[in-house]
């Protein structure tokens, strides 16, 4: 059997965050979660698996969403993300294997977004 795919939700806004787990789990995903970019950035090397990052852009903290993704991916430079924000992001960045869903987005956006990035072929291709 297969290791569920697992997905880092960095997430301050607490309704949003916990009903987004409740849906990733029901899809078939593990999910660690982060209440902002310094809590994510501290527990990150502590995370032994990570297949998608999915990170609110703003947020409270010296580290943002952009940053953290770029922090992600020193340590797993082919991670997928997620970006989101209820604020259209200042200046867009164009990072491979990403997706920006401006808020508020449906489950099921969020369930194609991962879908566009392949995160359950990779899983099936780690397998």
């Amino acid at each position: 059997m297969a290791n569920k795919p697992v997905i880092l939700v960095v997430e301050d806004e607490t309704l949003v965050k916990d009903s987004l787990v409740l849906e990733l789990e029901d899809a078939g995903f593990e999910v660690v979660t982060a209440e902002n970019g310094d809590q994510a950035s501290y527990i990150l090397p502590k995370i032994p698996r990570i297949d998608l990052l999915l990170t609110d852009i703003r947020m409270p903290g010296r580290v943002n969403g952009w940053v953290l993704a770029d922090m992600a991916r020193c340590r797993r430079p082919n991670l997928p993300v997620i970006y989101t924000s209820g604020f259209s992001p200042q200046q867009g960045m164009e990072v491979e294997d990403s997706v920006f869903l401006p808020k508020p987005y449906r489950i099921s956006d969020m369930l194609k977004a991962i879908d566009k990035l392949k995160l359950r072929d990779r899983d099936r291709d780690a397998a």
